[in-house]
């Protein structure tokens, strides 16, 4: 049975392997205290003080959705899955918006030592709408522009 399956598989051209999600990272370091880099970064809805991209954010009633408005037009949706302040992480999905990716799940992480800190910024994602080489060159952009900004270059 199984050999039949994958027979009418081969014929029909059915793929026998799942599409691999797409990822991007970008690790940042800075002089400031981790504490300093999390309050900034780790307000759910600050991203708006310090993304180049972000007009303005407006949080839901329960804390757990923002919207982003983005200059220049278009709106991102998205949900706060886990915020853990002791660890300085979050982790959050986009529910709609502009950007050409579906799936999207990411995680934002400070950590640091005496000498400052680290921000490290990672999702994974599938390609919608765009090839695969699109996709990924727009989320490491929002992710490069971010980081840019904290620094300061």
């Amino acid at each position: 049975m199984r050999y039949t399956a994958l027979a009418a598989m081969a014929v029909f051209g059915i793929s026998t392997t799942a599409a691999l999600a797409l990822d991007s990272s970008v690790t940042m370091t800075s002089s400031m205290s981790t504490d300093a880099l999390w309050k900034k970064v780790g307000d759910f809805c600050g991203i708006a003080s310090w993304h180049p991209a972000i007009e303005k954010c407006v949080l839901s009633a329960d804390g757990k959705q923002r919207t982003l408005s983005l200059k220049g037009g278009g709106t991102i949706v998205e949900a706060l899955e886990n915020w853990d302040n002791a660890n300085h992480s979050y982790k959050y999905t986009i529910l709609s918006g502009p950007l050409p990716v579906a799936n999207y799940h990411s995680t934002i992480t400070v950590t640091g030592d005496a000498k400052g800190s680290a921000l490290k910024w990672t999702g994974t994602y599938d390609a919608k709408g765009a090839p695969d080489a699109d996709a990924k060159k727009a989320i490491d952009g929002v992710y490069e522009a971010g980081a840019k900004a904290l620094t300061g270059s």
